[in-house]
């Protein structure tokens, strides 16, 4: 029938007249049958949608719309009997229902208006409903594939970043390369938190502040590898002689680092498994949370059992500012080698702190919205293969070239630097956001830094832990207003790198 339908319309008077509604009509019957196979396709998923399409209101009256003038329209009913089975796998049965697909050809404007209003909004509110009454469970099967493809460009990533003609500081490309310890090493406490306790990893706070302690570490040591190796080329241009850190040419003292702080966080989820901890049982004790008889207010909401403690809210903020600071010392890093390419990796950077965000919105919301779940694996997904990208660039403006020859568009990557590096780096010394922490802070030593680094990210976190609670948001679980803070955020962070690269005097807001 869809195929009888575009047959005429392109054959039609109508079409040779220039009269281009026919291209609208045949588009909203072929969005139909869009609509009702996608309908089928997320009901074998989840148990929210309708199962039979003959039930659902806005594609009763389209079907009314056709029939109402016999003169000018005929019906064509055909049966699809559906003859996918789930596999035994498959959570969710599904009814093995005839499904009536209705579609004819018409020419009225009466159609049109019902598809184009009811319909698609009945299935945006379908959809949206699905989103919010997803289990834990299926977030986690939707999720599991991005996470699984992102690997590979990360990998990818790894490889571009480390190619010798780049000159990458040893360090650095050790902190990006320590992301996979926390990959894998996730993996294990996952599949504990699910075995012992039946729960996902985010929802046993000692487990989740273990796990998530590697990425912080990830983090740090890459931002501590970056700072060394900008002091040392900022003397240098400065005519101050002084020697090359180690961790510039040697891949030996952050890997020590990683070694250290590694081992003490395997302790910090050893102990406690070692002494029968609960589900609950806080990290680190929850050593940092003030007791609820020591709190001088009552709050308008308890504190759910799977909130974070204050140590692991520490844990998830500094690995976000971490991150920020690094993605500055990458733009600074463009300015001091003259390789603007360097600024790329800074935008390509950007969907994996988005993917940050999202994971702090989804414990701000108690995780009690499924669906974030998902969405940070695919935001991973796209910023590894953006970072992926923005290292492939810096590779190749830095004269190493691949195997298998040239790649139309990805090899455009031409030095467009208008040789006012220095200038551009002196003006953009202002203060703009936590990504300028590193120059904020350039006269402390590593210690002082990292000390006053994670000051700062304890005190966001009692304002976040003790401050939420006093909101009714956190409890309602409205995923629209989940994504505001997550996207507000993101689309800021972005302009205001847009802003820089168009106008270095640009201040920022904060």
């Amino acid at each position: 029938l869809l195929a009888e339908s575009i047959e005429k319309n392109l054959t039609s008077p109508e079409l040779q007249s220039n009269d281009f509604r026919v291209f609208r009509k045949a588009a909203l019957l072929v969005s139909t049958v869009i609509f009702i196979q996608c309908n089928n396709f997320v009901s074998a998923f989840t148990p929210h949608f309708p199962r039979d399409i003959n039930n659902n209101p806005s594609v009763a009256k389209f079907a009314s719309a056709f029939a109402g003038n016999s003169e000018k329209r005929r019906l064509r009913s055909t049966s699809i009997h559906q003859k996918w089975k789930p596999s035994p796998t498959c959570r969710h049965s599904m009814r093995m229902d005839d499904v009536s697909l209705l579609a004819t050809l018409d020419y009225s404007d009466t159609a049109i208006t019902a598809i184009d209003n009811s319909l698609i909004i009945s299935f945006l509110n379908q959809l949206n409903e699905s989103l919010l009454k997803m289990d834990q469970d299926s977030a986690e099967t939707l999720a599991g594939p991005f996470f699984g493809l992102s690997l590979f460009p990360y990998l990818a990533f790894l490889f571009f970043l480390q190619v010798p003609q780049n000159n990458t500081p040893k360090g650095v490309t050790v902190g990006f390369a320590t992301c996979l310890l926390f990959v894998f090493l996730t993996i294990p406490a996952a599949i504990a938190a699910k075995i012992w306790y039946g729960v996902s990893l985010a929802d046993s706070d000692w487990l989740h502040g273990s796990a998530e302690s590697l990425l912080t570490i990830t983090n740090l040591v890459t931002v501590v590898a970056f700072r060394q190796a900008l002091s040392f080329e900022e003397q240098e241009r400065n005519g101050i002689r002084g020697s090359v850190p180690e961790s510039v040419l040697s891949y030996a003292p952050m890997t020590k680092l990683v070694g250290g702080l590694t081992a003490v966080a395997f302790l910090t989820a050893l102990l406690p498994g070692l002494v029968g901890a609960e589900v609950h049982t806080p990290y680190l004790g929850g050593i940092l949370d003030i007791p609820p008889r020591a709190l001088p207010w009552s709050a308008s909401h308890p504190e759910p059992e799977n909130a974070l403690t204050i140590a692991c809210w520490i844990i998830h903020i500094t690995s976000l500012v971490e991150f920020l600071v690094a993605m500055g010392f990458c733009w600074r890093y463009a300015d001091i080698t003259g390789n603007p390419k360097w600024k790329g990796l800074t935008w390509g950077l950007l969907p994996l702190h988005s993917s940050g965000i999202t994971a702090c919105t989804y414990h701000l919301f108690y995780n009690s919205i499924p669906v974030l779940v998902p969405l940070q694996a695919m935001l991973t997904c796209i910023g590894n293969t953006t970072a992926m990208f923005a290292a492939y660039r810096i590779a190749k403006s830095n004269g190493w070239s691949t195997p298998w020859g040239n790649i139309p568009y990805l090899d455009d990557v031409g030095m467009n630097d208008d040789g006012n590096s220095d200038k551009l780096r002196r003006e953009s010394q202002s203060l703009v956001g936590f990504e300028d922490l590193g120059d904020a802070l350039a006269a402390d030593n590593d210690y002082t830094f990292i000390v006053k680094l994670f000051a700062g990210c304890a005190f966001a976190s009692y304002i976040i832990k003790y401050g939420e609670v006093w909101f009714d948001f956190p409890f309602e679980a409205e995923l629209y207003v989940a994504l505001a803070f997550i996207f507000l955020p993101s689309i800021l962070n972005a302009f205001k790198w847009y802003k820089r690269s168009q106008d270095p005097t640009f201040e920022g807001w904060f």
